[in-house]
């Protein structure tokens, strides 16, 4: 796993994991549990970005704890008991084996979906009707999967078959599935 500079590493003072474009994790002491940091690095198309935006990590920390609750979805937030330093930016978080699948689902053509609408009229291998326009709701959200790229390389939008190579045909289904579902409960919330 690719590495950027760590934020939190000399003030925490735990054993790092892994530093990514946004979020650190570190491991924790007596705990079978990561801390994960939420920092105000910017990434946009997988570049980071300056000037940081301050107190932006801890305000995606929020976003994403008021997500799981309104959702109800089981997650892997152990606790916010988290150190001073890093309050209301990070949380202790179970260890988990990665699928390495991004999980998109899109309810909206646009960015590198329209990209590629515009060449194929589909997207990730899903047709799509003719006349579509940049930023046009789709009827139906679809599942749109990518690879997770290693630093300085782009994710990469894929098909499903690709994702079913990738982690087998129960868990595609079982990941599309619950993507669309809360990108569907999600839409309605907001």
């Amino acid at each position: 796993m690719s590495s950027y500079e760590p934020v939190y590493a000399d003030v925490l003072g735990l054993p790092l994991v892994h530093a990514g474009k946004v979020r650190e994790l570190y491991e924790v002491p007596d705990r079978d549990a990561y801390l994960m940091v939420a920092t105000d690095r910017i990434s946009a198309y997988d570049h980071i970005l300056t000037p940081q935006i301050p107190d932006k990590g801890a305000i995606l920390n929020q976003m994403a704890l008021w997500w799981f609750d309104q959702l109800g979805v089981e997650n892997h937030v152990l606790s916010t008991d988290v150190p001073d330093a890093v309050a209301g930016r990070a949380v202790i978080v179970e260890k988990l084996d990665m699928v390495p699948v991004e999980c998109v689902a899109r309810g909206y053509l646009t960015g590198s979906g329209w990209a590629e609408y515009q060449q194929t009229r589909s997207v990730c291998g899903v047709p799509l009707p003719e006349g579509l326009g940049d930023g046009n709701r789709l009827e139906t959200p679809i599942f749109t999967p990518a690879t997770k790229a290693e630093q300085g390389e782009h994710d990469e939008n894929v098909d499903f078959a690709t994702v079913v190579a990738t982690v087998g045909e129960d868990v595609a289904e079982q990941i599309r599935a619950l993507t669309l579902d809360l990108y569907s409960r999600a839409e309605r919330i907001a």
